[in-house]
């Protein structure tokens, strides 16, 4: 079969267009790949080259033919330089080299035609000058080819040589053995279209390599991102979670992990990771947090990101309990679409126990505040209501005194004084709850106090009660008050058994210690501690238990409010478990409480042991025990020279009167003045003169403590006493460094009183 070569050139031209279009366009769409554009141009340039050979015989010799066979050669040039681009080498030399050789093959390939005409030159010059540039070409592809070699440039350097060898093959046909020319160019131009069909596909292949490498390095580059995203994320602490839309977990990170206690390195066949639905989520009030309230819940119905949510996370099958702030953000496709729910949270548990401790600090506070509060009106009242209930008790003995002894009235003034006395308990049991009454500390060994409670309580337990005491051997001592303290047991006791059923039930009362590595020892307080660290003993621990009613958490909440009861009206004042706290706080204590309704209570006292090497100084105010309906013991008549003459001063007139006829009776002679210049004007104009100056501490203008102050400035060696409602540790040191020799406590009974008075004045030098 024959090969029509104006066919052949219709054909190739078709194709070049093909071709060219299609690496012009990859050449817009790709402009970062070199090359695209050269070889689009080589194609234009041998599409113009065939329709030069078409039109060839139209054209002078010296136009037609130079021109053909030169757009060829560039069509050569163009397909190395763009090869040298898509290996990223510098094309500009190869370009100047290249319109040099044109410039010279030019008048050259004229001079060969016009001046000698040799076919077979023109031919050596134009298979030459091709040559070259395939070998050029082939030396590129072998010098910068990648390693390993990929068989897209194994496929570039066959097709190469394989355009070299249709060369050889013309050289040889044309030029050697000198075929007919027509034929010969012909089966040149059809093995060259062949060629060229490769090389356009072997360019392909080029480009489909260089882009297969740009994704393999763009996916690689991704890996590295997301490796470092997610190492960046794992390091975060606030927690990460991506759920899909129906609700499986499709990522997180190690601070989730760590937060909710799963496996670091994921789930297993053996334990898989619980699913979101099964979840247990709480509010700040730790109740259920309902479905469409939860974060995901919430940007699924909405679409919208959810802020600052406050969630609790029970864990470890609901033994602990975490805080999360949570916030949800969608994360949508390309469509717009919600493609998966990004939830973050971080971990506020330790602000939300510092929030709670806050709390807790903060209801102490009030409750100190309250106490303090009372106390001051405590110690305000205190004077003014002692005051009265002093005029109540002495005059109600001195009206005794006045009587016979068969008079109907001693029973009613004896309810008097009885009344009276009550006043005087409540009154010092508020000064001890506001802790204004300072603590007679000696060594008191606790064992005895609770043995001598027991005692107490035993005498007022019914039959069907029964009290169980139990005590553990070789136990510390501490300092304290063993008047308060019992005190303590006694109203603990008295509470248990208040709290018993009618059918009867068990008080117990359980004294031991712990010590410093046992586990209870971590609840105590610091300061209760590191007081049984110093002294290098357990801790004392005192229980009351009674398996009575129960408290439930409002009662136990507010057990220890002043004046606070849950006795019917009449049956009790509120503050027996308010003086409690304030003794056992007084003495470095510590109570815990715990109680279930209708099971019992357990009240748990701690008290800081004292070392047993160290010696506890008695420090106490003076106070008398209270003698219910004392006999009148009057005081006969001494000579008139030898009464000593007493000072009084009260701003109280009540308490002038009954305290000038008290003494009086006793048989001495009394200057009773309410204005404290008055008294130290007597003083001065009868110096020498008193056995005593006994004076009020709290009245208007100067204080007891300042006129006791002027009083030994006008006479040194004057006994003089000081009489207060309440007496705290500060009055007591204040006294001693003005000179005072005693601080009287006011509500005294009347025979106590006279004691005093009596010990005083035989202590003066008059």
């Amino acid at each position: 079969m024959s090969l029509h070569l104006p066919t052949l050139y219709a054909v190739w031209t078709g194709i070049d267009i093909v071709i060219g279009l299609a690496f012009w366009v990859q050449h817009r769409r790709l402009p970062h790949v070199g090359g695209l554009g050269w070889w689009a141009l080589a194609c234009l340039t041998h599409t113009i080259a065939s329709i030069a050979m078409s039109v060839r015989p139209l054209l002078p010799a010296w136009v037609g033919l130079p021109l053909s066979n030169l757009l060829f050669t560039l069509t050569f040039a163009l397909l190395w330089v763009g090869f040298r681009a898509y290996l990223g080498l510098s094309a500009r030399r190869v370009m100047t080299g290249v319109l040099a050789l044109i410039l010279v093959e030019w008048p050259v390939m004229v001079f060969f035609i016009e001046v000698v005409d040799s076919l077979p030159a023109r031919q050596l010059l134009w298979i030459g000058t091709n040559l070259a540039l395939l070998l050029l070409m082939i030396g590129d592809a072998r010098t910068h080819r990648p390693w390993p070699v990929p068989v897209e440039f194994r496929t570039l350097g066959w097709v190469l040589w394989l355009q070299v060898a249709i060369l050889l093959g013309y050289l040889l046909l044309g030029v050697v053995l000198q075929r007919p020319f027509l034929p010969t160019v012909t089966l040149l131009t059809f093995s060259f279209l062949i060629a060229y069909l490769l090389c356009a596909l072997a360019f392909q292949c080029l480009l489909m390599l260089r882009l297969r490498d740009e994704a393999q390095a763009a996916r690689a580059v991704q890996r590295q991102r997301e490796a470092d995203l997610q190492r960046l994320v794992d390091n975060l602490d606030a927690g990460v979670m991506v759920f899909h839309p129906d609700h499986t977990l499709w990522r997180m990170n190690t601070a989730a992990r760590r937060f909710l206690t799963w496996s670091e390195g994921g789930a297993d066949g053996v334990v898989p990771e619980p699913s979101y639905e099964s979840w247990r989520m709480l509010d700040e009030s730790g109740q259920p947090l309902r479905r469409h309230d939860r974060p995901f819940e919430r940007v699924l119905i909405t679409g919208q990101p959810v802020h600052d949510v406050v969630v609790g996370l029970p864990i470890d099958g609901g033994a602990r309990l975490r805080w999360a702030l949570c916030s949800g953000y969608p994360e949508s496709d390309s469509q717009g679409g919600l493609r998966r729910v990004v939830l973050t949270f971080i971990d506020i548990t330790a602000m939300k126990d510092a929030q709670s401790e806050q709390k807790a600090l903060e209801a102490r506070l009030s409750q100190s505040q309250k106490m303090q509060a009372l106390g001051t009106l405590a110690g305000g009242v205190a004077h003014d209501f002692n005051n009265i209930l002093t005029a109540i008790l002495g005059n109600a003995d001195l009206a005794r005194e006045d009587l016979t002894a068969d008079a109907p009235a001693h029973e009613s003034l004896g309810e008097i004084s009885t009344a009276a006395r009550r006043g005087r308990e409540l009154v010092r049991q508020i000064l001890t709850f506001s802790r204004q009454q300072p603590l007679a500390r000696a060594r008191v060994p606790l064992a005895a106090v609770v043995v001598e409670s027991c005692a107490l309580l035993r005498a007022a337990l019914p039959p069907q009660v029964q009290l169980v005491q139990t005590l553990s051997p070789s136990l510390p001592e501490v300092s304290g008050d063993a008047t308060q303290l019992q005190q303590v047991l006694v109203n603990l006791g008295t509470n248990a058994l208040h709290a018993l059923p009618a059918r009867g039930g068990s008080i117990e009362l359980a004294l031991d210690s712990v010590p410093v590595s046992a586990a209870p020892f971590a609840r105590l307080p610091p300061a209760l501690a590191q007081a049984c660290r110093e002294a290098g003993q357990p801790a004392l621990r005192l229980r009351v238990i009674d398996d009575g009613c129960g408290m439930d958490e409002a009662v136990q909440h507010r057990m220890f409010e002043p004046f606070f009861t849950t006795k019917p009206v009449g049956q009790g004042t509120g503050l027996g478990l308010s003086v409690v706290l304030g003794i056992v706080e007084a003495h470095g204590g510590h109570i815990e409480v715990c109680s279930t309704p209708q099971t019992g209570t357990t009240i748990t006292l701690w008290l800081p042991p004292l070392p047993i090497d160290e010696a506890t100084a008695e420090d106490k105010p003076v106070t008398m025990p209270a003698v219910e309906n004392p006999q009148p013991r009057p005081t006969p008549p001494a000579p008139s020279e030898a009464v000593p003459h007493i000072l009084y001063l009260d701003d109280d007139d009540t308490l002038v009167f009954l305290v000038r006829r008290l003494l009086e009776r006793r048989g001495y002679r009394v200057t009773a003045l309410s204005v404290q210049t008055d008294a130290l004007a007597a003083l001065r104009e009868h110096p020498g003169e008193f056995a005593l100056l006994l004076t009020d501490y709290n009245m208007p203008g100067m204080s007891g403590l300042e006129v006791a102050r002027e009083a030994l400035a006008i006479d040194p060696r004057l006994p003089v006493a000081v009489a207060s409602g309440y007496i705290t540790d500060e009055l007591q040191a204040e006294a001693r460094a003005a000179g005072v020799r005693e601080v009287v406590f006011k509500t005294d009974a009347v025979e106590q009183f006279c004691e005093i008075v009596a010990r005083l004045v035989s202590s003066s030098p008059n």
